[in-house]
């Protein structure tokens, strides 16, 4: 498995998740676009498409920092295309872009549900759509979205349900764009972690510091989505894994390395099926 010579888009890549798998594969030489809002220090959260770019020629891959709103369709259109004439091409796109406001309805700022649904469901599908074009190209063409199975147990969308129709209107982006594009062999699929992942962004929407330590590093998204986009693109399409479920299925069997603090009990993320057992060893 490598990627040395491919060329990554991740939208969102200057910090958290989508910083952790352009570094993993800049290891292998590849070319990451980081295609990011943040061009200047944010007050709350670290990192710009800048740094992340500065990060990943460091880590050994070629570097192309774009400003970019996913909110803005003339915007990624211009971004894809500045990419694959820069670099030649684009094999792997990464949703990473995320907007979080786990709120009760009436909490719910209409801003706030926009936000949601422009940069998670609206940005998603435009992003993917806008590469198609250049994924066609590509011998071995990946779309992976950070998003979760779509489980509609009426307990994820308490006191949260704007946000969790954003997050599966993703995965529904996943699931029909898996189905239209399988014939041109363009893989699409979605990744969700089982226990909830140690990200600037999720400790300033959590609030809660201490609740960092009972979480994995982005370390073990960047190692599922590493070997993901590296199968084979006509078999390995439309699914919905879960971070160290595919791990293990992989051959991984020490989980212990992801855990911020392995004395901690371990924060169960969101979304997940009641039948979705962990592998033996992962927690």
């Amino acid at each position: 498995m490598t990627l040395q010579g491919k060329t990554v888009f991740v939208s969102g890549g200057s910090r958290g998740i989508g910083l952790a798998i352009a570094l993993k594969a800049a290891k292998d030489g590849a070319n990451i676009v980081i295609g990011a809002k943040t061009a200047e220090p944010h007050p709350h959260l670290p990192g710009t498409v800048y740094t992340a770019a500065e990060a990943v020629e460091k880590a050994g891959g070629k570097a192309l920092p774009i400003i970019l709103d996913v909110r803005e369709p003339e915007a990624i259109e211009i971004s894809l295309k500045q990419a694959a004439d820069h670099f030649g091409g684009i094999d792997v796109v990464v949703n990473s872009a995320s907007a979080i406001f786990r709120l009760p309805v009436g909490e719910t700022l209409v801003k706030r549900y926009d936000l949601m649904q422009d940069i998670n469901v609206r940005g998603t599908f435009l992003v993917s759509r806008a590469a198609i074009p250049y994924l066609r190209k590509s011998a071995n063409p990946h779309v992976l979205t950070l998003s979760p199975p779509i489980n509609l147990d009426p307990k994820w969308f308490r006191n949260s349900v704007a946000y969790t129709m954003s997050k599966y209107g993703m995965s529904m982006t996943v699931l029909g764009m898996a189905e239209e594009f399988g014939d041109e062999g363009i893989a699409f699929n979605a990744l969700w972690p089982r226990i909830g992942i140690a990200t600037a962004a999720i400790e300033f929407a959590v609030g809660d510091r201490d609740e960092l330590r009972r979480c994995r590093t982005p370390d073990i998204m960047a190692d599922a989505a590493y070997a993901i986009v590296n199968k084979p693109a006509r078999e390995c399409t439309g699914n919905f894994f879960i971070d160290d479920s595919f791990l293990a299925a992989e051959g991984v069997t020490d989980f212990a390395h992801y855990r911020i603090d392995p004395s901690s009990d371990p924060r169960i993320g969101l979304f997940l099926h009641d039948d979705d057992v962990a592998p033996e060893g992962s927690l």
